[in-house]
């Protein structure tokens, strides 16, 4: 009961791009994500103090990686469909 795939798929004229892009969000999320267990590592007791709303640190910082986890997401999923609307404009005028 193969129905085949729900789209055509072509070329990606934008995977480097894309690929290049990713690779730095990753990097960029790492530093940011490094940044929480070297706190934890090195000094655990600043992790259990209150920082802001009544929250710790290690509260605050952890959903702060979520939430920056989803706009960098959100992010690349924008200059990622630019890329791909640029460059397939770009070929389908030559």
């Amino acid at each position: 009961m193969n129905h085949g795939p729900a789209v055509e798929l072509g070329v990606d004229n934008a995977s480097a791009k894309k690929a290049k892009l990713g690779v730095w969000f990753f990097f960029i999320y790492f530093i940011f994500y490094a940044g929480f267990v070297v706190i934890g590592v090195v000094n655990y007791e600043l992790m259990g103090q209150e920082f802001a709303f009544g929250l710790t640190l290690a509260l605050f910082y952890g959903l702060g990686l979520i939430v920056f986890a989803v706009l960098l997401g959100m992010l690349y999923n924008y200059l990622c469909t630019k890329y791909e609307d640029e460059l397939n404009e770009e070929e389908a005028s030559s």
